[in-house]
């Protein structure tokens, strides 16, 4: 029988990152002598790999200058951690609704636009490192919402896509869950808002995490 697998985005879904992401872009981008893009912009592509992510923000650069920044990106998120910076507090029920689903048997996992190092210190830092048995991130595969990330998840875990379940804040999300065959469920705490979720065909909006944990386990 095939385990059954819930994969979680996390930058808006486990963890409210969008001060320390939008920090880093701003100097990101005031150090190429660029104007910042504003909040609302920064957050419409939080999910997406670094590239396509500031491709979003400077549609007219060129692929260099994309990877460019995006390298940028990365030294200031890390200037922010040596200067103790950074701010990626999990959302309010997510470690107890974690340590839920572990116990009931649920096989965990994560697929992020974030690095494999970040992914690795943000849930570390929180200590539930540990409940999850596949960590998928932008290191090794394509962006969001190519399916690569949650296909290898469910490779690791032994599921299939009817018994899987992907969680996210974003459209990206959600698109690579329907491209992957799995069902795919957004929360409103997140960056995307709940209409575009459901536009983007999410089967529900979670309200809260009792209410995710509801949608988990429907049939």
């Amino acid at each position: 029988m095939s385990n059954r697998l819930v994969v979680f985005d996390c930058d808006g879904t486990l963890v409210d990152s969008q001060h320390s992401i939008c920090t880093a872009m701003t100097r990101a981008f005031e150090e190429a002598k660029l104007t910042p893009p504003e909040r609302p912009a920064i957050l419409s592509v939080v999910g997406l790999s670094l590239p396509n992510a500031i491709a979003r923000l400077l549609p007219d650069a060129q692929a260099h200058f994309h990877d460019h920044l995006s390298e940028r990106y990365k030294l200031a998120f890390q200037a922010m951690r040596r200067e103790e910076g950074v701010c990626e507090p999990l959302y309010p029920g997510i470690a107890d609704l974690v340590a839920q689903l572990h116990a009931d048997g649920w096989m965990l996992g994560v697929a992020t636009g974030k690095s494999d190092r970040g992914l690795n210190l943000c849930l570390t830092h929180h200590g539930i490192i540990d409940r999850f048995v596949t960590l998928q991130t932008a290191d090794r595969h394509p962006s969001k919402p190519h399916p690569s990330m949650l296909l290898t998840a469910m490779t690791d875990a032994g599921a299939l896509p009817e018994t899987t379940v992907m969680i996210g804040d974003t459209s990206f999300d959600i698109d690579m869950g329907l491209a992957a065959g799995v069902r795919s469920l957004g929360v409103v705490w997140g960056y995307h808002a709940p209409d575009l979720l459901i536009a983007s065909g999410a089967q529900a909006v979670a309200v809260d995490t009792a209410d995710l944990r509801r949608h988990i386990d429907a049939p």
